[in-house]
């Protein structure tokens, strides 16, 4: 049995190779992280670069278009990042090869990302020129009290960028069926305010080249507009390559008739109707708007829409990630030179005539599907008839900019876009 006094000697020396390892320990733990945190901070220093190039460098196919599309929409969210990267890496990072790497990267991504917003405040009082122009300086004093009130303030609510817009609560009723060309079921979706009423109508048609998308596609927009005291009806129309043009357009026609047909079912105000889409579905509005006479439309609106089919055959984007030709050629069912006379049917601009519905086009300066300045040409073709056309382009956005509904570009556009049709269907 140990004496008290090899205990004690024991015990000294327990503690001493106890204090010894916990030191070790603690250097290691300080080692790991002094090498792991800049690391991972170099890491999310080059993500966040490469997402904010592509507000600068066009998308070359169509699986990188979506970055394309959401970088500048994005651009505060990043800014946020690359702030927070910088400032860790200044707090937590010892002076060396990688504490300049990840600096040189945060500040050059943090550089790119404020393009958007820079650019932003001239871009809007751009815009507000030109609805001042076209509607008068006094525009929205001709709009009621109570819908001046519920619009959105400002052209750029940054909280909402991070937080989102959440309309009110609407009334929707999905997958209403208004036909069934070819034993296809065509469906409409409803979105209204909670009230029963009759109310100012816009009816939306949805892009996707014609060959995919649902009337629920945008359902953010729809139940937006619903909750500002409208009703929106959000159509369907079959899809390329199956069924080819001229079938979209007599969808369209047969949707109109039925809304027409049972304006009180659907609570519309058959006096004040405007038609609008995007993309694809923004061809159709333009070509049911000017060449259709079912419904006396008070506004059209265009977002980022093709017009002139042969050009846009010919004229393409570099990079061009959705292939256009490809998409006209399923649309149509060949090319330009192939069917000349159908290319000419199909496109909006052939049918400008004086006494046209006012049009609000907007367009998006970097789009790589549709070029803007096609929606630039058709304003001057359609003011030289003596019709109102206002063309709004944002110099940073993309071809669907406003997929992000709560992003830079479609906050500009929603401001807007509430504005022109406040005015166009005010209760005169």
């Amino acid at each position: 049995m140990a004496s008290s006094g090899e205990s004690g000697f024991y015990i000294f020396w327990l503690v001493q190779l106890q204090s010894v390892f916990y030191q070790l320990s603690c250097s290691t733990e300080i080692m790991t992280l002094s090498l792991v945190l800049p690391l991972i901070l170099l890491l999310l220093s080059t993500v966040g670069l490469f997402l904010s190039l592509w507000i600068l460098i066009p998308a070359p196919n169509r699986s990188l278009l979506p970055l394309g599309v959401i970088a500048s929409e994005v651009s505060p969210w990043l800014i946020g990042i690359n702030g927070i990267i910088i400032l860790l890496t200044v707090s937590l990072v010892s002076f060396g090869w990688l504490f300049c790497l990840i600096l040189i990267g945060s500040f050059l991504g943090l550089g790119i990302n404020t393009l958007p917003l820079i650019q932003f405040p001239r871009t809007n009082q751009q815009f507000a020129t030109q609805m001042e122009k076209n509607l008068g300086q006094d525009y929205l004093q001709k709009v009621a009290t109570g819908t001046h009130t519920l619009m959105r303030p400002s052209p750029l609510i940054l909280i909402d960028v991070f937080r989102g817009i959440t309309p009110q609560t609407v009334r929707i009723e999905r997958e209403v069926q208004f036909a069934s060309p070819d034993d296809t079921p065509l469906t409409l979706n409803t979105y209204r305010p909670l009230k029963v009423g009759k109310y100012p109508t816009v009816i939306t048609i949805y892009g996707g080249a014609w060959r995919q998308g649902n009337p629920s596609n945008n359902e953010s927009f729809s139940c937006y507009l619903a909750s500002q005291g409208y009703s929106v009806i959000a159509i369907d129309y079959r899809h390329a390559p199956k069924y080819q043009f001229p079938a979209q357009l007599e969808d369209v026609q047969t949707a109109l008739s039925y809304i027409q047909n049972h304006a009180d079912i659907l609570e519309v105000d058959p006096d004040r109707i405007a038609i609008m889409g995007r993309s694809a579905g923004g061809h159709l509005a333009m070509l049911a708007a000017y060449s259709l006479d079912i419904i006396p439309f008070r506004a059209v609106v265009n977002y980022y829409s093709p017009v002139n089919l042969t050009n846009g055959y010919y004229d393409l984007p570099f990079p061009d990630p959705i292939d256009v030709r490809a998409v006209l050629r399923n649309f149509l069912g060949g090319t330009p030179d192939e069917l000349p006379e159908l290319y000419h049917q199909a496109s909006p601009r052939n049918y400008i005539r004086p006494n046209l519905p006012p049009s609000l086009l907007i367009y998006a300066g970097r789009d790589h599907v549709v070029k803007a300045k096609f929606g630039k040409k058709l304003e001057t073709e359609l003011q030289a008839q003596g019709n109102m056309a206002i063309f709004l382009e944002i110099p940073w956005a993309e071809h669907a900019f406003d997929a992000i509904f709560s992003g830079v570009s479609n906050q500009l556009a929603l401001y807007y876009t509430e504005r022109f049709l406040a005015w166009a269907l005010r209760d005169s």
